[in-house]
């Protein structure tokens, strides 16, 4: 196996595999109205960080890896009040992974190492993948949290797995 396939691989696998399931999971405990709840005028709801990590997916990998239009509007993901229903944003997240999964299909080795124009940045191909799963994986983080800290409860992300097994590889 190429390290090209083993990277996009372990792109689907934390943005896909990982990170929906578990903003899905996160969803699943929120009322509507908590979707749209924010702690603060300087935070961001669970709602506005679906809509960005939709904006910033597209507009990283399918618009900058993919060669599509870069129709992005950043500040709007932030400025959404809703409500915009869980099932619609559910739909949104599933839209970005086909369209995403799409895009990755069709990404050659040489792009990983070429320079790509996204937003105000000339960034490389590999670049752009480690930043979108950083990216991702923070907010899904974040949304995380808050449905920790207001419905107190374990998440139980990794339920079933013993996480104290070592490994003997040295």
């Amino acid at each position: 196996m190429t390290i090209h396939t083993l990277l996009v691989n372990e792109v689907e696998r934390r943005l896909f595999e990982e990170g929906i399931p578990r903003i899905e999971k996160c969803l699943n405990e929120l009322s509507e109205t908590e979707v749209w709840q924010r702690p603060n005028e300087q935070s961001n709801s669970v709602g506005n960080l679906i809509l960005h990590l939709c904006g910033n997916v597209r507009q990283w990998i399918i618009a900058g890896l993919g060669y599509e239009a870069d129709v992005r509007h950043r500040q709007t993901e932030f400025d959404e009040r809703g409500p915009i229903p869980k099932a619609q944003l559910l739909d949104k997240l599933k839209a970005l992974e086909a369209d995403a999964r799409e895009t990755l299909a069709k990404v050659k080795e040489e792009e990983l190492v070429q320079i790509h124009k996204v937003q105000a940045f000339e960034e490389t191909g590999v670049s752009i993948l480690v930043h979108v799963t950083e990216h991702f994986s923070y907010h899904v983080g974040q949304i995380t949290y808050f449905v920790k800290a207001i419905k107190n409860m374990d998440m139980a992300y990794y339920a079933g797995i013993d996480l104290e097994k070592k490994s003997n590889n040295f």
